[in-house]
């Protein structure tokens, strides 16, 4: 596990300088405290930060091929490489390492631009070929590891983290207004969107080949056509299911280093579990985080499965004083990023790096086996017809915006006057200013949001083009493209690396997940039993009832409490100073309900004050130091609204000319 960085001129007079990469492997130390290497050859500069977990003695990268014409940096793991290397070795291939990463560049030989098909794994690369004058910037298939690019002052630069970036081009530090929209729709900005108009996610599942100057991302990977796999019988669907989770569980424990797995005490991460401990030739280690809310505290059903699999398990309370931890972790966020369960994926990761190196986790389960509360919402919703056809608008309109913001079932009858599909977007929103809830925006910010293409507009395209026929499948698929991807992956990828801790997701093993998609969705959700199947294996490898057959809580923190049972005024008042209210997005007023409506206990409105506290959080420790200006995140368009007092970023969009997006 490492991370990347590097650049490229984009024509033939840019030299390279190797100080330049440094500077930029230097601010993700924290990825790969072992080791850094660099490459530096003309125009080109590769670097990397290893965390080592295979081949600890001569897996120092860059790697190259037997005549140094290739060259590669690597961040993730290739769990077949050890059926790919006598593969290559048998058509004429040297090797002079034991890593996983020397199988890219022989393959790269081998396949050219197609050799990623053969990876099985998480990984995030950048491959220089000297011969052709090309460089190729890959990510998996799902997202587990993040890369980042842009273009800028002649050159093309890349890194697995914006700040890495930003280390070589402090230019780039315009705020991408749609990306900022995007974070108070979702909580996360979806790629290839970030929070820096022209610096760019490279999508999951897609590859950048950079030659002759020109920039070309295509597509190599999407998931299959879902539910079209119908097992004869129960027995047969839990036959397969079985072997193929055995397997991806299996070839995840390759290591060099100790290894553990981070245990929720829910279905996905107990199953992990079971298969584990079948599987390891050793006692298996397992770290949980509790927490003093009963409600939202799962160590005891954590215990069980340590119980019931003899495992050395660890755990850890984690007590509502999060000031520290939340200013930290702003710090090194590089986007605004909602999702509240970060803290605690960052005090179990902290600590499991004290006894492991490498932690395989449940990621995925609830995207491919309909885990989530909402989707059955959505299924039930989509039968109700409260409003005659034609006066859902005419709700909206005229009714909705008159209805008190503190009246129950406001949202709900909002979603049911929506278009079916519209219901699912409109439920996976937190706080849309173009849409349902609007009062906690400032009159200025509206009026430039109500101009704005909305940020629904991806997941629209990506429900259209489904490979789907129903509508379970049809909601699995968008939340595998944006939720999984951005939210769910980044926290882990985040989080862990903070710790220096390298988390796998058997879940997400491409050939798995492939067959999970296919399922019919029968499997899945039957007669309101979420992960119907998956819950009949876990029965079956000894996963206690009590874990499986109760209300599922999910791994978030308990903030309903902490902001009113134990509020911390040095926090939460930071959203009523003037600093705040001066950037111009929040109605102080709004804010201040919003406040006294949740300390008092009118509503539960922890998770709309967290969304807007990490926000604010994230200009003041990690914005405005790289920006050195302050208030600058507010530059939401070319000219300012009137009468705000704010200095304004202009986007400058990279030409379509530039950048050519293959289908």
């Amino acid at each position: 596990m490492c991370g990347i960085a590097g650049i490229i001129g984009t024509d033939q007079s840019y030299l390279a300088d190797a100080a330049d990469v440094h500077r930029m492997c230097q601010t993700i130390v924290h990825r790969g405290p072992d080791d850094e290497g660099i490459y530096v050859n003309g125009q080109v500069a590769l670097g990397m930060r290893r965390l080592s977990i295979i081949d600890l003695s001569t897996g120092h990268q860059p790697i190259h091929n037997e005549d140094r014409t290739v060259w590669v940096v690597f961040n993730g793991e290739i769990y077949n490489f050890p059926e790919l290397r006598p593969e290559l070795e048998a058509r004429g291939h040297r090797f002079y390492t034991n890593t996983d990463t020397e199988v890219i560049v022989h393959l790269y030989e081998d396949y050219g631009l197609d050799c990623m098909q053969r990876l099985r794994g998480m990984f995030a690369f950048a491959l220089w070929d000297e011969r052709r004058q090309r460089l190729m910037l890959v990510r998996d298939r799902f997202g587990k590891k993040p890369l980042h690019y842009a273009l800028s002052g002649g050159r093309l630069v890349f890194g697995s983290e914006i700040k890495a970036l930003l280390a070589s081009a402090p230019e780039l530090t315009d705020i991408d207004p749609q990306g900022l929209l995007s974070s108070f729709y979702f909580g996360y900005i979806p790629d290839p969107l970030t929070a820096f108009t022209r610096i760019h996610k490279l999508p999951p599942g897609h590859m950048l080949e950079f030659s002759g100057g020109q920039v070309r991302v295509s597509e190599y990977w999407n998931l299959p056509a879902y539910g079209v796999h119908e097992p004869r019988c129960e027995e047969e669907c839990l036959e397969e299911l079985e072997h193929r989770l055995a397997e991806a569980v299996r070839i995840r424990l390759i290591s060099d280093v100790p290894l553990g797995a981070l245990l929720s005490g829910g279905v996905d991460s107990s199953t992990v579990v079971a298969l584990m401990a079948r599987a390891s030739s050793r006692r298996v280690k397992t770290f949980s985080i509790g927490f003093s809310s009963r409600d939202f505290n799962e160590t005891e059903y954590a215990r069980l499965v340590a119980r019931q699999f003899g495992t050395e398990h660890h755990e850890l309370v984690v007590e509502p004083h999060i000031e520290d931890t939340v200013h930290m972790l702003t710090r090194s966020l590089e986007e605004p990023f909602g999702d509240a369960s970060m803290v605690p994926t960052y005090h179990v990761s902290r600590l499991a790096r004290q006894h492991v190196t490498v932690a395989l986790a449940g990621d995925g389960g609830d995207e491919l086996f309909g885990g989530y509360d909402r989707y059955q919402s959505y299924l039930g919703r989509r039968r109700l017809r409260l409003f005659p056809c034609g006066t859902g608008r005419w709700y909206r309109q005229f009714i909705h915006p008159l209805v008190p913001s503190k009246w129950p079932g406001r949202r709900f009858l909002y979603n049911l006057s929506l278009p079916l599909r519209e219901r699912y977007l409109d439920e996976i929103a937190l706080l849309p200013a173009c849409g349902r809830d609007r009062s906690i925006f400032s009159k200025d910010f509206l009026a430039w949001a109500d101009k704005q293409a909305s940020p629904f507009e991806a997941f629209r395209r990506h429900l259209e083009h489904s490979p789907t026929s129903d509508p379970l499948s049809e909601v699995l698929y968008l939340d595998a493209k944006t939720y999984l991807a951005a939210d769910i992956l980044t926290k882990v990828d985040r989080m862990s690396m903070a710790a220096s801790l390298e988390v796998r997701a058997p879940f997400l093993d491409h050939p798995f997940a492939e067959w999970a998609a296919q399922l019919s969705p029968r499997w899945k959700v039957r007669l309101g039993e979420a992960k119907y199947i998956l819950k009949r294996l876990a029965e079956r490898l000894g996963v206690p009832r009590e874990v499986l057959y109760r209300r599922k809580q999910g791994f978030a923190m308990p903030l309903i409490h902490w902001f009113r049972q134990r509020p911390s005024p040095a926090l939460l008042d930071i959203l009523l100073e003037a600093k705040t209210i001066q950037r111009g997005y929040f109605d102080e007023q709004a804010v201040r309900r919003t406040l006294f409506e949740h300390r008092q206990g009118l509503r539960d409105r922890s998770w709309e004050i967290w969304q807007l506290l990490i926000f604010e959080l994230w200009h003041r420790n990690f914005l405005e130091p790289v920006t050195q200006i302050q208030s600058t995140a507010a530059s939401w368009c070319n000219q300012p609204p009137e009468g705000m007092g704010i200095q304004t970023l202009a986007p400058r969009p990279l030409s379509p000319t530039t950048i050519q997006m293959a289908g």
